[in-house]
């Protein structure tokens, strides 16, 4: 393949010297981009279902439907007729500015955004928003504000949150392991706080609220990172100051971060924030004071509308639903072979971990096994070991009916 790149370079008539239509585009995207080790039939338009030769139970970045990537292949040499790919047109182009305000529009109609709330589309993954979001709420490093720490990436923003605000937990699950979530009223919230923080869904330990707790603060200030949620169900979004989430699980590849901030609370930000971490900034801006992640935008675009296409985010979730529902049934009827740690009222519809009862030897090779078998990325994270299986909204039923087949299997040859 590179060998006949670097002939292409020498006439021409090189795909590299002349833009080819879109036709021919395909064409050479199909024959020549293949994956590793595939037969030739298999492109690198398809990636993580049959189709695509695997199921990629990553936890992030994740399977994107194929329909969307099909989409994006389709126009990724000529957008909608326009002579340039979306990756390369300006961001202040009209065929980019409608793609950015469709996404918006559709993401607003899938949760029922208020016209309370911006939306914005944001850079520097969730982890940015660990500083922004005390940064913009709090009027100084001394204002206080609570923080519900239920797994590593509660525990990660709370830790940052400190270094602008005075940062302090108020039910932690640490003691458990991160396998529970509180009664509300076991948090202990500071009627002073600026604000009350939750992550929603906890990727790598696997426990998600159900609901939300109320915050007891004057304000009345719910934060949430939705970050490995966002999208797999309704949420009232009335209910929070700001909700924020990287695309890269649900809704996108990596590369954009969506907040959701109530208009109210904009334009506080301490005289300290960066200018790239003031909501103000992108609000007035409409998410353009620089140049954006444009084709990870445009690609968000593409799954809001096979998210509406499907119903709408209550039809999701009850497919999320029943493709969880058979994991845990499987994991708790295997007598005790698979264990999932997580008390069963939180357990997370998006991510799913689980050990082996024979240990850590046997979780290798049940990890080896299941991927030659075309299921990968079930490797737990590294802080906790394990197994997950994040099953995301385009993780396909049929895709968790197979590990399932497999797991039983697994144990009927390791009993």
């Amino acid at each position: 393949m590179f060998a006949a790149a670097a002939a292409a370079t020498s006439t021409p008539n090189s795909l590299l010297l002349h833009r080819p239509s879109p036709a021919a585009a395909k064409v050479a995207m199909d024959s020549s981009l293949r994956l590793p080790g595939r037969a030739a039939g298999i492109s690198c338009a398809a990636v993580a279902t049959p189709e695509r030769g695997v199921y990629n139970f990553a936890a992030g970045p994740a399977t994107l439907p194929l329909s969307v990537l099909q989409k994006a292949q389709e126009e990724l040499v000529d957008y909608r007729g326009s002579g340039m790919s979306i990756m390369e047109m300006s961001h202040r182009g009209k065929e980019f500015d409608a793609a950015i305000k469709k996404a918006e529009a559709d993401l607003r109609t899938l949760l029922a955004v208020p016209d309370t709330h911006e939306i914005l589309f944001l850079q520097g993954g969730a982890t940015t928003q660990f500083s922004a979001v005390p940064l913009n709420l709090c009027a100084s490093p001394s204002d206080p504000v609570d923080f519900v720490v239920s797994g590593s990436w509660s525990d990660k923003a709370f830790k940052e949150a400190k270094k602008f605000s005075a940062a302090s937990v108020a039910w932690s699950g640490k003691d458990g392991k991160y396998t529970s979530l509180p009664p509300f009223d076991a948090i202990k919230q500071n009627p002073e706080a600026k604000f009350l923080h939750i992550c929603s869904n906890e990727t790598i330990h696997g426990v998600e609220f159900k609901d939300y707790p109320e915050p007891k603060n004057k304000s009345g200030i719910l934060v949430a990172d939705m970050s490995s949620n966002f999208c797999s169900k309704p949420v009232d979004v009335s209910r929070f100051g700001i909700i924020y989430a990287g695309a890269q699980k649900n809704v996108g590849p990596s590369g954009v971060t969506i907040a959701i901030v109530r208009k109210d609370l904009i334009g506080n930000a301490q005289p300290i924030t960066p200018v790239m971490l003031d909501y103000k900034t992108h609000a007035d801006n409409a998410s353009l004071y620089n140049t954006p992640p444009c084709f990870a935008i445009y690609i968000c675009g593409l799954v809001f509308e096979d998210l509406l296409a499907q119903g709408g985010l209550a039809e999701v979730e009850k497919k999320n639903a029943h493709k969880a529902g058979i994991l845990y049934d499987a994991i708790d009827g295997s007598d005790g072979y698979y264990i999932c740690p997580v008390e069963k009222s939180v357990r997370s519809l998006m991510n799913v971990p689980f050990t082996l009862a024979k240990g850590g030897d046997f979780e290798k090779q049940f990890i080896a096994e299941a991927a030659k078998e075309g299921m990968v990325q079930l490797k737990g994270h590294r802080s906790v070991g394990g197994v997950r299986a994040s099953i995301y909204n385009a993780m396909p039923l049929a895709g968790v009916e197979k590990l399932v087949a497999f797991m039983k299997d697994f144990q009927a040859r390791n009993p």
